[in-house]
């Protein structure tokens, strides 16, 4: 049985190397001269390979496009059959406090090396710079051309080309039959024309949360200062969940923060009214409340209106009134968007609907099977994509082979 499996990210070794079975030829075809090129900058360099949460029905709540349709998939292979695929492999994963899974060596050449090597000893054929310019199908095979100027032949062909920005370059999945789900980004930090905070970059809040205005989209977690707005984790899970709807907005939008989630307006407003009272003497922009970091405590008191030089007993009701509304709904208008380090994500691809999830297999043409991104499915940050990459490739291999 022929095989061929196009793109050669994760998904795609992940697909070819369980494909590659004793009576299978396995070629892994990819277009640029770099495979597992996402796996290399992934987590800073690290790779952030999967995720402690072991629970199918908690871990699919971590994707904003595709987590019903995973469930069943993740029953059968997911984040302990990765932990354990790699492990049996001599490659250890550590767990992170925030449940993200990295290797022991902090070093995601660990995880190329594996799968190159996995792909090596199961007889996969890897070839660089072959891409893939048409595909058609036969009764019998799918005739796939290279370069323009060669042909191959497939009984299974996987698709595994991850995703991408532009809905044109889907055209020839549409020329198979496929309904695409138009492309856009998820994963982006928000851009801050008029920053207050640009000088502060590089503070953060431990936990806060932001919210689009005039919508129920919200979500809470650290939150990060930069020189062109704000990131950090409650803002990327935000561009995720959101990602549609931004895209709709050309990214011009108004993003509310709330530095103190746990505390509703009035305790918020009487939890400082007791700090106040307490220290009636000190200068107010220095003399922090609780969490917030004292640079970032001095912006909020200038933008509230108070001087370096006011001391508590000195500040009127209206300045902490002004104070109170900040900390708990801060307004900043956002305009842009900008793509989270190296890691591009897409929401968008082949609709879910024409693909088999026990299987991966299309609906509409038998033989033609999908793995990782190019499908419309995408998570939050923490490993829950390449566990999707890991899960849909391992199904999409093991599927329909002798």
């Amino acid at each position: 049985m022929k095989i061929i499996v196009t793109g050669g990210g994760a998904a795609g070794f992940f697909a070819a190397i369980h494909a590659a079975v004793p009576g299978a030829q396995v070629v892994l075809l990819e277009k640029s001269n770099k495979v597992l090129a996402k796996v290399k900058v992934s987590g800073g360099g690290r790779c952030n390979v999967t995720n402690e949460c072991s629970d199918p029905a908690l871990l699919v709540k971590n994707y904003p496009r595709g987590g019903k349709e995973l469930l069943g998939a993740f029953t059968r292979f997911g984040t302990t059959h990765t932990i354990d695929w790699f492990k049996s492999r001599d490659v250890k994963l550590k767990t992170e406090p925030d449940g993200r899974m990295f290797p022991v060596t902090n070093s995601s050449q660990t995880i190329i090396d594996c799968l190159l090597k996995a792909a090596h000893e199961a007889g996969v054929t890897v070839r660089m710079q072959a891409p893939v310019t048409k595909i058609a199908h036969s009764e019998r095979e799918f005739i796939v051309t290279i370069n323009d100027d060669e042909i191959i032949t497939a009984d299974k062909l996987i698709v595994a080309t991850g995703g991408n920005p532009l809905l044109k370059n889907y055209s020839w999945l549409e020329n198979l039959g496929h309904s695409i789900i138009p492309p856009v980004p998820s994963l982006f930090t928000f851009n801050i024309p008029v920053n207050p905070f640009r000088d502060l970059m590089g503070l953060s809040i431990p936990d806060a949360v932001v919210k689009i205005a005039g919508t129920s989209f919200s979500q809470q977690g650290p939150l990060l200062f930069t020189h062109w707005g704000i990131s950090g984790p409650a803002v990327l899970k935000l561009s995720a969940w959101a990602a549609r709807y931004l895209a709709d907005k050309h990214y011009d939008f108004v993003a509310i923060i709330n530095s103190f989630p746990d505390l509703s307006e009035q305790e918020l407003k009487d939890a400082l009214m007791d700090h106040i009272n307490s220290n009636p003497l000190k200068k107010a922009a220095t003399n922090s409340f609780r969490k917030i970091p004292s640079r970032l405590w001095e912006k909020y008191c200038s933008l509230a209106g108070i001087s370096t030089e006011h001391r508590w007993n000195e500040t009127g009701k209206k300045s902490i009134n002004k104070l109170v509304q900040i900390l708990c709904s801060l307004e900043l208008h956002v305009n842009g968007k900008t793509t989270f380090k190296e890691e591009f994500v897409t929401c968008g691809g082949v609709s879910l609907k024409e693909v088999n999830m026990k299987t991966m297999e299309s609906k509409i043409l038998p033989g033609l099977f999908f793995a990782g991104e190019v499908m419309d499915i995408d998570g939050i940050t923490g490993g829950f994509n390449f566990q999707a990459a890991w899960t849909t490739g391992y199904i999409a291999g093991t599927a329909g082979t002798p």
